[in-house]
């Protein structure tokens, strides 16, 4: 670059963060060795992953640069709109290949100043190297902070998706998925250690509700009964809803005994329930609703060896219960079951 070049950039770019340090004769040293770049919108200036050494100065337009995530799909890190606003400075510092690709969004005017004149310029006038370097530092603490925010927001937006993924928009509870890949998980490693139990769970009657005051209302006691499920439970349990009034709930480490306890828990916690729902027949008018339920349990290894037959075993015993007049609790029997099958086959 021109010394006439480098007096025209200085009054410009000397009040820009690299520079601001520098005085005009520093100044002029480092300009003569910066090499114009003239790129058009939608244009690469470099790739994450690249190797590559230069410092860029933005002099004119905007630029911004994206990082690769794990789906293959590119997150805005930062956008430079600045003039002087310093990019791909980390590679040169780091020795490493770089870390985010850089596209200009608007046309743009964009200086290089190449590693070997940057060493160069440092060996031969260490205090202009070392302002730099001083300025440097500066900018990679704000672009720190800057992308710090969009890899929090990516973070937050992450732990939405993955709630949403596993959770039963409804309820809140956890969906039918996260229950089959949590019985996999835990009938996997604990089976043959310590017992696991599931209990499959029915609201008796619901229908009648949904026909008489609509499936608004027989929404609303589904919730409602999603709540006293969950106050029953520990932290490491996992109520699940599976389909309209049907849920499960997986309950690790957790034997016979206990399992009877929980359940017979939540049956009476659901029993006790006075839900008041509004009523579709007349308006402003509030009905009062009692809920009963229905729950089988299994218990693995006792009454399964694979994942099917324990949930085939939870289903049996709840199917027990409702034939036995529902609003109980009963557990798998192989007789039942037995009885089950020579019913089907007949």
């Amino acid at each position: 670059m021109s010394l006439e070049l480098s007096s025209v950039l200085y009054p410009t770019l000397n009040r820009t963060l690299l520079f601001s340090a520098l005085n005009e004769k520093e100044f002029k040293i480092v300009a003569d060795v910066l090499e114009p770049l003239y790129v058009k919108k939608g244009e690469t200036i470099f790739r994450e992953g690249e190797a590559g050494k230069d410092l860029f100065i933005l002099f004119s337009g905007a630029v911004k640069a994206y990082g690769n995530q794990s789906d293959g799909n590119q997150r805005l890190l930062f956008e430079l709109k600045q003039r002087g606003q310093l990019f791909g400075e980390m590679a040169m510092v780091t020795n490493e290949s770089r870390a985010s690709t850089t596209i200009v969004s608007e046309n743009a005017v964009v200086l290089m100043l190449r590693i070997t004149d940057f060493y160069r310029i440092l060996a031969q006038n260490p205090i202009i190297g070392f302002k730099i370097l001083k300025a440097i530092i500066v900018v990679e603490n704000q672009k720190l902070e800057q992308s710090s925010e969009s890899y929090n927001d990516l973070i937050r937006w992450g732990e939405t998706a993955r709630r949403r993924a596993i959770t039963d928009e409804m309820t809140g509870l956890y969906n039918r998925r996260f229950l089959e890949d949590s019985i996999k998980e835990r009938f996997s490693n604990l089976v043959g250690l310590r017992p696991i139990s599931l209990l499959m769970i029915d609201l008796d009657k619901l229908h009648g509700v949904n026909v008489r005051y609509g499936p608004q209302t027989g929404d609303f006691v589904i919730t409602a009964a999603a709540g006293a499920i969950r106050s029953c439970l520990r932290p490491s349990d996992i109520p699940t809803r599976l389909a309209g009034d049907e849920f499960a709930v997986l309950l690790p480490d957790t034997n016979r005994k206990n399992a009877v306890k929980v359940a017979a828990r939540i049956r009476e916690n659901i029993a006790k329930m006075q839900v008041n729902v509004p009523t579709s027949h007349e308006a402003g008018e509030n009905v009062t609703l009692s809920i009963h339920t229905s729950i089988g349990i299994a218990i693995a290894p006792d009454h399964a060896k694979t994942i099917q037959e324990f949930i085939n075993a939870a289903d049996s015993a709840l199917k027990k219960a409702k034939d036995m007049g529902r609003n109980r609790v009963e557990i798998f029997d192989e007789n039942f079951s037995l009885d089950m099958q020579l019913a089907a086959n007949l």
